[in-house]
């Protein structure tokens, strides 16, 4: 074999593993020593400070769902928008080691994973950078030096790239560079100019840019490779950028020259290992070897791609390798799998990582996270939190992969099924089942598109793109509303369904939850077809595709009303289970819960149906109701009695309490509130729930009451205080108690935090408040940190010297 120092060597076996023996072939280095080798070199030879990894989740900065990049968090010190007073300020030497990670966005790699031997969504990005000390000569002697000296790469493996310049852009070649490497001794035959695309970087459409130079290593060696940089071939792969940030981008395209100089480079932790290591893949490296082994469960890893790997055993084995590691950092970060930005991306490699697992790997149900201890020995001596938070890390593995197997079942049934009845002339999936497949069972559609990829079938990609879109222009209204009134039951149909002594609904189903060991246990419920309204007409039958009203005689959905709004989730008939009946809206009228469906199949009275409730959504609106609750507590606690509420709504993902004032409230108000309720969630009290005849609920001191009409008996919702002591006269505690027809949390402390977001007034006289709560509210907490220190620095800059000019004023505002 051919070693990366060049020379012949032999393949011994040493307890049936092979090494290599070569005299005079340099000791492998593991991952964790490349690593530690280049930050010591920056750190103890040239006097850059080490700076630790930031979290991959961005630091109050919404361009990005990742950190993607090691330049990420010095992005205040490029753009001068650095807090003067923040030891970020004094930064000149930095070395480190960034946690990144490509999905989605810009920088997509997901799709990539797996299908060769390069590609990864997590990845290390190790850095030096200079702020405004060292520039383009020591840049490149120090790298130079790093991996021919310390490193032991031959000299004669390795090609450096330069800026050529680019005449529309008035651009020199960069010249400097050229002769810096011409001089440490690179010859011209190995020095090459590439153009804008390859050889100059920039941040974004505007900001801090300048020319890099690339060095690139030849796998194979002994030839002249210099046709092969930059060509995509795997043999001839890119190890370092360097970037020399000299000019600003102005928002015209002008290019102007930086007042501070500055150097970024960045090299992937991956591929260093893999040419240190004399690997052709990174999958073949100590970075992964270990994963593999653990996952090891259909043969062993023959790293194979394309034909040649038959039924793509290798690809799962390096999808599986590859999302563990990604699922570890990020949920150890904070990130969890979710419904949208950072969080949905997550869910999507997650549930990717699950399907190859079950389906290709056959590995039992918590092989994924059990591959958590592993991705914590590898990489948690240098990120200490993955061994920390490791037990958090596998639970929410193990509960994201029982979700998702259930619904991959079902999906995989309902896709089946499909197929089984379509007509092949087009090739062509209805794109209303996909649609079901992604809104109802959290199907990413990528997933979708892949299963049928496997059958020779696609998407009926037109009409897939206007459910998307007519999904996305839904309106949000701040107020609440009542349903749509193609199933509003007016008083014609009323009176027919007594007539025809159709029993109301039993929904009480929607308050029978229960607690355990904290999880929130929701009953399952099974129903009997009562009725059908297509428009206004009450029909026996409707068939596939119609939209339609459908009255049960029981229910766990909880309707629209008291500002809560309606719940979601499908339901299935007895006989096709797996086809799905998404329930898109539930109103209550009369005395009946009337679910408006479009019939995925034909529906009849009678049929016996099986709801299934989402219960994410559901207990997102039970922790905004409950934090409604405690806000209003709060703030008639803090603001004085005067406080009423004048209407209110709770959704999934936030809330909005509209109350009386007879002043503007001071920020400093709005804290002590933020504290108040904060305070009540930290404690964790319980929430009681209590049915009372309305007259004896009205005897209830301090009890909370809106303009409208009740129902008799009603329900009385109190935080931490019994309703039966308060109906006694002699307590004076004080709590949050009110009127209430919505569902609850029973503790408090489900809510985690609560922010408030916006506050306005709408009227004069009356305010509106929105909230966010648990991660959003810490995201926002996140950002207003960010807004505040960036306030702060722009307030410093400006004490005591003035703009002098319009210009300086202008440059000051586009540094904001």
């Amino acid at each position: 074999c051919v070693c990366v120092c060049g020379s012949i060597s032999v393949l011994i076996a040493v307890n049936s593993r092979w090494r290599c023996s070569s005299v005079g072939c340099p000791p492998e280095l593991s991952a964790a020593r490349v690593r530690s080798t280049f930050l010591d070199f920056f750190r103890q030879k040239h006097g850059h400070l080490l700076v630790p990894s930031s979290p991959v989740r961005p630091r109050g900065d919404p361009s990005l769902l990742f950190v993607n990049a090691g330049m990420n968090q010095f992005k205040p010190i490029l753009l001068g928008t650095v807090d003067p007073r923040s030891p970020m300020a004094s930064y000149r030497r930095v070395v480190n080691s960034q946690k990144c990670v490509r999905a989605g966005g810009k920088h997509n790699d997901l799709e990539d994973v797996g299908r060769d031997e390069t590609h990864h969504t997590f990845f290390e990005m190790l850095g030096n950078w200079s702020f405004g000390d060292y520039f383009k000569e020591e840049a490149c002697r120090m790298a130079w030096s790093l991996l021919t000296e310390h490193y032991g790469i031959p000299a004669d493996r390795l090609y450096v790239s330069f800026f050529s310049g680019d005449a529309d852009s008035r651009l020199p070649p960069d010249d400097e560079t050229r002769r810096i490497w011409s001089e440490i001794g690179v010859p011209p035959g190995r020095l090459l100019p590439f153009g804008l695309k390859e050889n100059f970087w920039e941040m974004g459409d505007s900001g801090p840019c300048g020319p890099c130079t690339e060095i690139h290593y030849d796998h194979v060696g002994g030839r002249d490779a210099a046709r092969f940089v930059n060509a995509d071939s795997p043999d001839v792969v890119e190890i370092w950028n360097l970037v020399f940030m000299q000019y600003n981008r102005e928002v015209d395209q002008t290019l102007r020259l930086l007042p501070q100089l500055s150097v970024d480079t960045g090299m992937g932790l991956e591929r260093l290992v893999s040419v240190l290591q004399g690997k052709r893949s990174n999958y073949d490296t100590d970075l992964f070897t270990p994963l593999i082994h653990e996952i090891h469960q259909v043969g062993p890893y023959g790293g194979r791609t394309g034909a040649a790997d038959q039924g793509r055993v290798d690809m799962a084995y390096r999808v599986v390798a590859d999302h563990i590691r990604t699922l570890s950092v990020c949920i150890a970060d904070g990130v969890h799998p979710g419904m949208s930005g950072a969080e949905l991306v997550l869910r999507r490699i997650l549930r990717r990582a699950v399907r190859f697992c079950v389906e290709v790997l056959q590995a039992p149900q918590g092989t994924l996270a059990s591959l958590v201890p592993a991705v914590a020995h590898s990489l948690g001596d240098v990120y200490p939190e993955l061994h920390s938070e490791a037990d958090r890390v596998m639970d929410v593995i193990n509960e994201n992969e029982v979700q998702f197997l259930s619904s991959l079942e079902q999906g995989g049934r309902l896709i089946h099924r499909t197929l089984s009845r379509m007509d092949y002339k087009h090739a062509v999936f209805p794109a209303s089942v996909a649609w079901s497949l992604h809104r109802d069972l959290g199907f990413p559609l990528d997933l979708v598109d892949l299963m049928l990829e496997e059958r020779g079938v696609q998407v009926d990609r037109q009409e897939l793109d206007r459910l998307i879109q007519n999904d996305k222009v839904k309106p949000h209204s701040d107020l609440c509303y009542y349903g749509n009134t193609s199933v509003m039951l007016d008083v014609l149909s009323l009176a027919e369904l007594q007539r025809l002594q159709v029993p109301h609904t039993d929904d009480s189903l929607k308050y029978q939850y229960r607690l355990d060991q904290d999880r929130y246990v929701f009953p399952a419920c099974r129903a009997t077809v009562l009725a059908l309204y297509e428009g206004q007409t009450l029909v026996s039958e409707v068939s596939e595709g119609q939209r339609c009203g459908v009255i049960l005689d029981r229910t766990c959905f909880y309707s629209e009303q008291g500002g809560q709004s309606h719940d979601q989730g499908y339901f299935t008939r007895d006989g096709l289970q797996d086809v799905l009946y998404p329930v898109e809206d539930v109103v209550l009228a009369g005395g009946y819960v009337v679910h408006q469906v479009t019939a995925a199949d034909s529906l009849k009275t009678g049929d016996q149906v099986q709801l299934h409730l989402d219960q994410v959504h559901r207990l997102s609106c039970m922790v905004k109701h409950t934090a409604t609750h405690i806000l209003n507590f709060a703030l008639r606690s803090v603001l004085g009695p005067s406080v009423r509420q004048r209407g209110s709504h709770v959704s999934a993902d936030r809330l909005r309490f509209d109350f009386t004032v007879k002043v503007r409230n001071h920020v400093s108000q709005l804290q002590q509130v933020e504290r108040c309720v904060n305070d009540v969630v930290s404690a964790n009290q319980v929430v009681h729930v209590q049915e009372l005849p309305l007259h004896r609920a009205r005897t209830i001191r301090g009890l909370r009451m809106v303009d409208e009409v009740y129902p008799d008996p009603v329900r009385v919702v109190s935080v931490e205080v019994p309703v039966s002591e308060l109906l006694d006269q002699n307590t004076d505690r004080q709590t949050s108690v009110e009127l209430c027809c919505g569902t609850h949390l029973l503790q408090t402390g489900a809510i985690e935090d609560l922010v408030i977001v916006s506050e306005r007034q709408l009227m004069k006289g009356i305010s509106r408040i929105v909230a966010v709560t648990g991660r959003d509210a810490a995201q926002a907490r996140e950002a207003g940190q960010v807004l505040s220190q960036d306030v702060d620095s722009l307030a410093a800059r400006l004490t005591g010297s003035a703009p002098s000019s319009l210009e300086s004023a202008q440059r000051l505002l586009t540094s904001v």
